[in-house]
């Protein structure tokens, strides 16, 4: 194992690869319950990755969101105001797209349109925010944060909230993006999975008040609560919550049973970090039983796989992904662009 606080050689690729890898083999499971994927597939642990390896929204947006970060750390260091202009550019583009045509998330495109419609950045981006909307398209995108390298923690935590809230304002929406890019972030410096559950919810009772001004303006006015300490601690709040169901099923571990049951479909943000990190911790040192795993469950499977993937990937690096897999990928030579410039 990687000694803890030395990066993982070839991190950012191997994220980028699993996260994708998940995605494309979840993609025909979501919506499906258990039976019904077993009918198509056959045994889980022999399900095998779809040719062509189709993505859906959750890598075409994670690779947006790639592409901002880039763009803004042309112009010097890690920026809110720089990020959130990008960020927003690079999801009205994704929204515009024509091969936006893998089942997008709702409260991603409602707030896509809203963004196009501002004059930004004149017209604050807040106002497109979806502040009741806690969807895990908030977490399914946000590894490329936690691989920009030379960031501090701030920068890393400011940022994985902000994307999250240019769509997904609801607080455990932002809570969950932290935790989601802290944990690759983690993982990737050589951190136990032993250990990571802890780790998290250390760091989300450390930062449970904390709410990051210049990156979130004054999001938090628009959400109801009565300051920006309680708004942020309700997200946190829920995420505790999740990853101590998520502590509670690891005790007593069923890797044949669907890990939906235990920690939640997905749909929904803490649902999609605690059970993608429920299939990963299942099988810490084998990334394709772990991405089959969350393949077949029952809830947002290509959400749930793709977070899996980026786990594994910051654990493992590039040699947990077989050639004949990765070389079948959609996207592949941008995800490998991005990854190898970060890597480099």
């Amino acid at each position: 194992m990687t000694p803890t606080g030395t990066r993982t050689r070839g991190a950012a690729t191997a994220v980028l690869t699993g996260l994708a890898l998940g995605d494309a083999l979840g993609f025909p499971t979501e919506f499906d319950d258990v039976p019904a994927i077993l009918a198509k597939t056959g045994p889980w642990r022999e399900m095998e990755l779809p040719v062509p390896a189709l993505v859906t929204d959750d890598t075409q947006m994670t690779l947006a969101l790639g592409d901002a970060l880039r763009a803004t750390l042309t112009h010097g260091p890690l920026d809110p105001d720089r990020l959130a202009l990008e960020a927003g550019d690079a999801f009205v583009r994704w929204y515009h797209d024509p091969d936006n045509n893998r089942a997008p998330g709702g409260t991603c495109l409602a707030a896509c349109a809203t963004l196009d419609a501002l004059d930004r950045p004149r017209e604050p981006w807040q106002r497109a925010s979806r502040t009741g909307s806690k969807g895990c398209g908030a977490n399914m995108r946000v590894a490329p944060v936690a691989l920009v390298p030379g960031t501090t923690a701030a920068q890393r935590a400011g940022a994985a909230q902000a994307q999250a809230a240019l769509t997904h304002g609801h607080p455990t929406a932002l809570a969950a993006s932290d935790l989601t890019a802290h944990a690759v972030h983690l993982l990737a410096r050589g951190a136990d999975p032993a250990g990571l559950v802890g780790r998290l919810r250390s760091y989300a009772l450390d930062h449970r008040t904390r709410y990051h001004h210049a990156w979130l303006g004054d999001l938090w006015s628009l959400a109801g609560d009565p300051t920006p300490e309680a708004y942020t601690a309700r997200g946190f709040d829920e995420c505790l919550a999740a990853l101590d169901r998520l502590r509670a099923a690891l005790a007593d571990p069923s890797p044949e049973t669907d890990p939906c049951l235990a920690t939640g479909d997905g749909w929904i943000a803490e649902e999609a970090l605690a059970t993608a990190l429920h299939c990963f911790l299942l099988f810490p040192g084998d990334p394709l039983t772990a991405l089959r795993r969350a393949a077949c469950t029952r809830g947002d499977s290509d959400s749930i796989a793709c977070l899996t993937g980026a786990f594994a990937g910051a654990h493992l690096g590039p040699a947990a992904w077989p050639a004949d897999w990765s070389d079948r990928l959609e996207y592949r030579a941008r995800l490998r662009d991005l990854g190898r410039r970060w890597d480099a």
